[in-house]
């Protein structure tokens, strides 16, 4: 299984706008993909609930996971959206 670590950039942390940014961009990858706290049970990224219910805050640690076929890709792209607090999927890495 692929895996990131990285901590959230967003200063407010994924809650409304970063969360529905970080959301969109998970779901645009075509990959399944999962975002848990560093010792917390991973939940769809895919889901707006499911990753505001994670209560991520501004510099805490994320772990983004994937098994799918390309997922090195999709979570190499995620984690630098997440860790630098971007407003959209970056087109490269």
């Amino acid at each position: 299984m692929a895996e990131r670590r990285v901590n959230v950039g967003w200063a407010e942390g994924l809650h409304a706008r970063p969360a529905s940014i970080f959301v969109r961009a998970a779901t645009a990858t075509g990959v399944p993909v999962t975002i848990a706290k560093a010792d917390g049970s991973p939940v769809n990224a895919a889901s707006m609930l499911a990753v505001l219910g994670l209560g991520a805050q501004g510099g805490e640690e994320i772990v983004l996971a994937s098994d799918a076929e390309g997922a090195d890709a999709a979570l190499e792209r995620l984690a630098k959206l997440v860790s630098e607090g971007l407003e959209e999927l970056p087109e490269t890495v």
